[in-house]
């Protein structure tokens, strides 16, 4: 049986994950989804589009869409779920699993890579991230599980833009970017949004290929050459604008760099020294994703990890004439980036 794809739907309080998800819900789009909420007392899902069916919190919609309350483990949850699909009790094709508003992603998304028997159920798919524009600087600037949901997105929907100006839009966008810059940003009106920005976003495929938004290599190097002033220094009077065009500098716990290489990995050393670092660091970094040239190889290695899990894969053959360049994006809280470019630097060959 194929794997039931699974999408993690996060983002602060009052983001609009709520309204999203009813829209996926009504909209005849031909998905059968299940939707899990992982409830904390927050609004949840209108019960007037439900329709109750027995009192283990699976109600059916009215669309064919299968939701469940949890209040107790998401392993049991979906565990539940599969196993009722199984014996045709439930039919459904996909999960979509609604976090708290204050969850941090990171153990939601360990729980399909750590536990065997979801895993040989359900395939991760995506970590979707809605980004209140209205409240953002605020809850960025005061609650890391705000920055943590941006750092661990594959997409990121604004919600409310319409209720900001184009410069604090544009402001966020910068900062978001800096932050995460792998996940595609869109603005999402009351929740409209197309499906297939929602669903099958492969962003755990490790074959999937590396996006990182070119604007984002161009400000990076802009950046490394200002270190010195910038990257380090929390003073309050650093948040003024350096007349760079850049809006406010705002420093940020969860960051994001960029590596590259042009001259390829030895293996064993670049083994020795992620295993090393993953070790120290692994609950700082929130996702990290590379496609490498590994030196005895015609082939693309693609690796990616999430906090301490790490996992790498053999791509396509590097095409004719194709530089064959690694790059990798780190995605964390305070990491030490000098140590990781120094260290990549002595694993090349």
């Amino acid at each position: 049986m194929a794997l039931i794809p699974a999408t993690i739907l996060t983002g602060f309080l009052g983001s609009g994950k709520t309204t999203l998800l009813k829209r996926v819900l009504t909209e005849s789009h031909g998905h059968k989804i299940a939707v899990i909420e992982n409830e904390f007392g927050e609004e949840n899902i209108d019960s007037d589009i439900l329709v109750t069916e027995s009192k283990e919190q699976i109600v059916q919609m009215s669309n064919g869409c299968v939701c469940c309350t949890i209040r107790e483990d998401l392993r049991e949850a979906l565990q539940l779920l599969a196993a009722k699909r199984r014996k045709g009790l439930l039919d459904f094709d996909r999960v979509i699993i609604e976090t708290t508003g204050l969850a941090d992603p990171g153990p939601v998304a360990q729980t399909f890579f750590m536990d065997d028997e979801i895993a040989e159920s359900y395939l991760l798919d995506s970590i979707v991230t809605l980004v209140d524009a209205k409240h953002a600087a605020q809850q960025l600037n005061d609650r890391q599980e705000a920055r943590r949901q941006v750092g661990f997105a594959d997409q990121i929907f604004l919600s409310k833009t319409d209720l900001v100006s184009a410069e604090d839009t544009d402001a966020l966008i910068h900062r978001l970017k800096h932050m995460n810059p792998r996940a595609p940003i869109e603005k999402a009106h009351f929740g409209e949004v197309a499906i297939a920005k929602v669903l099958d976003l492969r962003g755990f495929n490790l074959n999937a290929k590396l996006d990182i938004d070119p604007d984002f290599l161009k400000a990076d190097d802009h950046d490394h050459a200002h270190h010195e002033h910038g990257e380090h220094c929390d003073h309050p009077s650093h948040q003024h604008d350096h007349g760079h065009g850049h809006h406010h500098h705002v420093d940020d716990d969860v960051k994001s760099f960029v590596y590259r290489a042009s001259r390829p990995f030895d293996p064993a050393r670049l083994e020795d020294f992620l295993g090393a670092i993953v070790n120290i660091y692994g609950p700082r970094m929130l996702r990290y994703k590379g496609v490498l040239d590994m030196n005895g190889t015609q082939r693309k290695v693609i690796f990616q990890g999430v906090h301490q899990l790490m996992g790498s894969d053999l791509g396509p053959e590097w095409g004719e004439g194709e530089a064959r360049e690694s790059r990798m994006v780190f995605i964390g809280i305070d990491l030490p980036r000098d140590i990781l470019e120094q260290g990549l630097d002595q694993c090349l060959v």
